[in-house]
């Protein structure tokens, strides 16, 4: 009985066989080259800013010199959406590429587990240990900020906790900042629900969605500044302790948008800063705000 051969036959004339060859040779090549589109295509393309001043949009690439040149670069979140937090990354990531000792400080942590963010970034402590003090101190999911966090150990950048312990914001809100003890006080000056327009349109939205009837406006208007002043607080004293260092503040929008953090940031430290806030459709577009809130908006894929 015959038997098919598996390897076709290469008998016939030498120009039948080059053919044969040729077709093969362009066969592969082909595939390569589809194969690198497809790798191209699967590349996330470069981060886009609209410059809130000039009424132009640019790459982050672009605008990294206007980065370098500020010691503040604070760039807002809403906490759930992955893409902010990859924005905040990107930051990050490229003032790190380009030389400069950055510094990742974050609203989701209180500065008192300041010890433990130095032995997560040291490498003394193991990934299972550090997310029980990350959810000891915030309550959305780790992933969302777990590339941030490890980028920070992998490359040695400190990663600076901002936030006042709970108990005491819980306090004012309840039962306003004089309520507070010297001791609970600390360092934070006097406080009352004093903001401009466009922030007190914020703390109103935010009070509708948080208040659930447990607190009356000026007491959650003041719990919201006491956490704006705290960050503000921390971080001019960690510039003032580390003044080769650029900060870069991961927080909520509604705390980076110019009238919350900087505005607070104003009346501890003269430093230059920037602010970034995430395009969000209804309320952070191109020409929907002015320099007075932020100076760029990173926009949406």
């Amino acid at each position: 009985m015959k038997t098919r051969s598996l390897i076709p036959p290469t008998n016939g004339s030498p120009e039948a066989n080059q053919s044969r060859a040729k077709r093969r040779r362009c066969t592969a090549l082909a595939v390569f080259g589809v194969l690198l589109l497809a790798l191209a295509a699967c590349k996330s393309p470069e981060a886009r800013l609209y410059d809130v001043s000039a009424g132009d949009t640019l790459k982050l690439g672009d605008a990294l010199s206007r980065f370098k040149e500020t010691r503040i670069v604070l760039v807002g979140e809403h906490h759930t959406d992955e893409r902010h937090h990859a924005n905040q990354l990107a930051v990050i990531r490229a003032l790190h590429e380009a030389g400069v000792e950055v510094a990742v400080v974050m609203e989701m942590f209180r500065a008192e587990t300041q010890p433990q963010l130095d032995r997560w970034v040291g490498g003394e402590m193991s990934e299972a240990d550090f997310e029980k003090v990350y959810w000891d101190n915030w309550n959305y999911p780790w992933k969302l900020y777990r590339g941030i966090l490890r980028y920070a150990r992998e490359q040695g950048i400190p990663v600076v906790g901002l936030n006042v312990a709970r108990g005491i914001t819980r306090q004012v809100a309840r039962e306003g900042f004089a309520s507070l003890t010297a001791a609970q006080r600390g360092q934070l000056p006097p406080i009352t629900c004093a903001v401009d327009r466009t922030y007190m349109e914020f703390i109103k939205r935010a009070y509708g969605a948080h208040s659930h009837g447990q607190m009356n406006f000026t007491n959650f208007c003041e719990a919201q500044l006491v956490w704006d002043t705290a960050m503000a607080t921390y971080a001019a004293a960690y510039l003032r302790d580390h003044p080769r260092r650029v900060m870069v503040i991961a927080a909520g929008t509604g705390h980076v948008w110019k009238g919350g953090i900087p505005r607070q940031l104003e009346q501890y430290t003269k430093l230059p800063h920037l602010v970034i806030l995430p395009e969000i459709e209804g309320s952070v577009t191109p020409g929907s705000i002015s320099r007075k809130d932020a100076d760029f908006i990173f926009l949406a894929p």
